[in-house]
């Protein structure tokens, strides 16, 4: 297969998180939110492989008319902050009112930060929150935190995204990566296990799914507390 075919062919995947997205809103307009999740985990999946497929094929050398970081960040946006943040406000996760304002807060300091040019660190890590907003309200789907706390954890997560605070990649930071890995694979797997059961999974999925999160969210600021030697 030409070098072209193969670089266009991993544009065209990251494209598919478009129309990914497309079905996730569409489920969200139904307020189908089970089903809204899963699009969106399997534009997660898509978001995680594309990347490393792209490195290989090297689209930068063989399909560069094509800006895949730009293209990958389209949809990120589109996936990760705008159609959670719609969940957010129909679902009325913290209340009335208030809904409509952390999704407002959540879109706004979203594409701030997107346009970020620091955000990635010298390992492949993120400086900041990295904008996962879909991860965030999945869990606040899936474990009543109450409204307020809700809130603040919002507010909290959104100042992250502009401070210096590290945030590691699963795939790409090295450090930690034998962990890192395979706790993002059980944190999609807690994720996909509560979803399917329409958020009224065990408590063994939830409490899994808040550890790994918690996991994913520390991981990086702990590195930066614990400096490797």
């Amino acid at each position: 297969m030409a070098p072209f075919v193969k670089a266009f062919s991993v544009h065209i995947l990251t494209a598919t998180g478009a129309a990914l997205a497309l079905m996730a809103m569409l489920a969200a307009g139904r307020a189908n939110w089970p089903m809204m999740f899963v699009w969106l985990l399997i534009a997660f999946m898509v978001d995680g492989i594309d990347g490393p497929l792209a490195r290989k094929v090297d689209v930068r050398r063989h399909a560069p008319q094509w800006n895949g970081v730009l293209l990958d960040l389209i949809i990120d946006y589109l996936t990760y902050v705008i159609i959670p943040a719609y969940a957010l406000v129909e679902a009325e996760l913290i209340g009335h009112g208030w809904s409509l304002a952390a999704a407002l807060l959540i879109c706004v300091t979203g594409v701030i930060y997107f346009a970020d040019t620091r955000m990635k660190t010298d390992d492949n890590s993120f400086s900041g929150f990295p904008g996962c907003w879909n991860m965030i309200i999945l869990v606040l789907f899936s474990v009543d935190i109450g409204g307020w706390a809700a809130m603040f954890l919002i507010i909290g997560v959104a100042l992250a995204q502009f401070f210096n605070l590290k945030f590691i990649h699963p795939v790409r930071t090295e450090r930690w990566y034998m962990v890192s890995l395979p706790v993002m694979l059980a944190w999609g797997g807690f994720a996909v296990w509560d979803t399917w059961l329409s958020f009224e999974g065990p408590t063994i999925a939830k409490a899994g799914l808040v550890i790994t999160s918690l996991y994913l969210m520390l991981a990086g600021i702990a590195q930066q507390l614990w400096p490797k030697k």
